[in-house]
């Protein structure tokens, strides 16, 4: 295959990609050197509330977002279920043993929202008794704490360059022709990659060029919610693709591994390769 990089992917109208990946593979060689990625990254969480307190004794939920849910520079945004927690950070660590590119997987990255919630509920939402809690102020604290994380988890999505969904039967259930899933938050992430703004290459790697937590869903079993998801504006990936697009990077000395993949697969106005 001729390696000829488009013009359009050096700055041109090259936009954000979302791949919908479809792979037996687990990954498990690569778990270890994905757990290694995330070891320093995970952030501090179990941060006193007191310290997001204003002087008006309200808490400073942007503070508590950016403290709980920073934002870090990452190529690629890995939507998956948190069953899938493992094959996510096996497939973080190809990623960047193979291309260098760095994966964002939430859990890996961020506190758990769960244990923050709790530590507001503990504080506030605490009934007179001590043991139990109110039904009404738990709403509430709830409401807050999974807007931190969405929001924190739609900024992620704008932030990367492009996002893989790890599509498995774990994270979507294949009813007829409609696909749903039982997490909010994997409908959340697909439903953002068909609204975040569309930006040029160039400005998603003004910070890449120098080269380089999904809630448990535990207790639910007399609840359980589904949300219709369409994939059809993301690009089909299968391991076949990954092994090409690995083969192709590895006779590439001069072309950014994302750009190959674009490429690759003839995504938006982009040359198809010569072969």
């Amino acid at each position: 295959m001729d390696l000829n990089l488009l013009e359009e992917n050096q700055g041109g109208e090259r936009m954000f990609s979302g791949f919908n990946l479809i792979t037996g593979h687990d990954y498990e060689h690569y778990y270890s050197k994905g757990k290694e990625i995330y070891k320093n990254t995970k952030g501090i969480i179990k941060e006193n509330l007191d310290r997001f307190i204003d002087s008006e004794g309200a808490l400073n939920g942007t503070k508590m977002q950016d403290n709980w849910f920073p934002q870090i520079n990452a190529d690629i945004f890995i939507s998956h279920s948190h069953k899938d927690e493992r094959q996510a950070i096996g497939l973080a660590g190809w990623l960047y043993e193979r291309f260098g590119l760095k994966a964002f997987i939430d859990s890996c990255v961020w506190g758990y929202s769960g244990e923050l919630l709790k530590m507001i509920d503990n504080r506030y939402c605490l009934q007179s008794d001590g043991k139990t809690y109110s039904y009404e102020l738990r709403n509430y604290s709830t409401s807050h704490v999974h807007m931190m994380l969405s929001t924190a988890l739609t900024m992620m999505i704008d932030k990367t360059e492009c996002l893989f969904f790890l599509n498995t039967p774990r994270s979507l259930s294949a009813k007829e022709v409609i696909n749903n899933t039982e997490s909010p938050w994997i409908y959340h992430e697909l439903a953002m990659t068909k609204f975040v703004r569309k930006r040029k290459l160039k400005e998603y790697r003004m910070d890449v060029i120098k080269k380089s937590f999904e809630l448990a869903e535990a207790g639910k079993e007399n609840l359980v919610v589904k949300y219709d998801v369409t994939l059809d504006h993301l690009h089909e990936l299968t391991q076949e693709d990954l092994t090409n697009w690995m083969l192709l990077n590895n006779r590439s000395k001069h072309n950014y591994s994302l750009d190959i993949l674009y490429a690759y697969k003839n995504i938006a106005g982009g040359k198809v390769l010569n072969g």
